[in-house]
């Protein structure tokens, strides 16, 4: 596991001097990328640990740290001012990972998302507003922030890309009712989204979602690897 911090942050963007854990092999070497965004409360390195449950060959990992383990502060149903500078900070320090990860050459084809609880909330919300083809999105219990009623007018197409939402039903944090506006927002956006309902289970990560994520995972990377011999 490696550590890098970018520029030091403050009170107009709490996130921005948190550290940015890695494992596996460099990205650019990489078979694809996968990006792990943490819970309320957890870290990036308990993340991490998700890379060996996936058991996914040649992924390089990307797992940022929120500051004091949270990327907002109220919750994701909250006014999305109640939340600031936090969120915008959030969304930020995600979207530096994923630009440094273009930026080295990595497509956006072999770029996955994967976020659980209040990380699949900042997930769900940032490929909305970051729309393009990614490898994979996995949202696991969580959906698009905002008030009921926020307008979802996100401009821009995710071109196909597979998105997967799986949730616990009922969830003392994340309504239903969000998890199934969120796909179709995403498929209104252009995305292959599947929904997984999971009655009576926990705030957690059952083997299932892993099982569907992995599969995901496997997808893309075989898609890159058959497009490599095809060039």
């Amino acid at each position: 596991m490696n550590v890098t911090r970018d520029r030091a942050g403050g009170t107009s963007d709490p996130h921005a001097g948190q550290p940015v854990l890695t494992a596996g092999p460099a990205p650019e070497e990489a078979a694809g990328a996968i990006v792990l965004i943490h819970g309320r409360g957890a870290s990036a390195e308990g993340m991490l640990s998700l890379l060996d449950q996936l058991d996914v060959a040649g992924l390089a990992a990307i797992a940022p740290q929120a500051a004091g383990g949270t990327w907002y502060p109220q919750s994701f149903l909250a006014p999305i001012a109640a939340n600031q500078p936090y969120l915008d900070s959030a969304l930020r320090k995600l979207e530096s990972v994923v630009d440094d990860l273009l930026s080295r050459g990595v497509p956006s084809e072999r770029i996955a998302i994967l976020g659980f609880s209040q990380g699949a909330c900042l997930t769900s919300e940032f490929v909305a507003r970051h729309p393009r083809r990614y490898g994979a999105v996995m949202g696991l219990t969580g959906g698009l922030i905002g008030p009921p009623g926020t307008p979802r007018d996100y401009a821009g197409s995710l071109e196909g890309t597979p998105v997967f939402l799986g949730t616990s039903d009922p969830d003392p944090h994340v309504p239903f009712a969000r998890v199934r506006e969120t796909e179709v927002v995403l498929a209104r956006m252009g995305a292959q989204v599947e929904v997984r309902r999971y009655p009576g289970m926990s705030h957690t990560i059952n083997q299932d979602e892993l099982d569907a994520c992995r599969a995901m995972l496997t997808t893309m990377v075989q898609r890159d690897q058959k497009q490599s011999k095809g060039s």
